[in-house]
């Protein structure tokens, strides 16, 4: 059975909210930066009311089973473009994944981004997660820039 793919809602916000601790439990052992605790990464109630972002989720049987937003972002004045949409909180819950939910969000933000003429499309990924990596290269994302990081506290060990 195939998902339906709609912007989120208020109501859905407590699913959301989970989807998001489930995220940053699944980040943390690849990013060592992340707090502990209670970590909030986007104000999802933002994106559902902005006109410069959308927030998407795969509804199936009144469940949902994945999620992802794009928002409008300004871009560095020495580019070929003004702005650019940034894509995030592509998340499908373990039970859910394997299934394509995914890439009907991802293809979804993309027409979304047309809609708005954009066409710069950004997002971010740990190197350590190949299986992402693999899914967003399928969609027709390629590597572009490496971030690299240093904690000067490490040296002094």
């Amino acid at each position: 059975m195939k998902p339906i793919i709609r912007p989120a809602t208020k109501n859905d916000l407590a699913s959301l909210d989970t989807f998001m601790d489930e995220l940053v439990e699944a980040e943390r052992p690849m990013d060592v930066t992340i707090k502990d605790g209670k970590v909030i990464y986007y104000d999802l109630e933002d994106f559902i009311n902005s006109e410069d972002a959308v927030l998407y989720v795969a509804e199936l049987d009144g469940e949902l089973v994945a999620s992802g937003y794009a928002k409008i972002k300004a871009d560095r004045i020495y580019l070929k473009h003004d702005t650019h949409a940034y894509l995030g909180f592509m998340y499908v819950p373990e039970k859910h994944r394997g299934n394509g939910y995914n890439r009907l969000i991802v293809d979804t933000l993309l027409a979304w981004c047309k809609t708005k003429n954009l066409h710069e499309i950004r997002l971010d990924v740990y190197e350590t997660n190949p299986s992402a990596i693999r899914a967003y290269e399928k969609v027709g994302f390629s590597k572009h820039m490496i971030n690299m990081r240093m904690n000067l506290n490490d040296l002094d060990a």
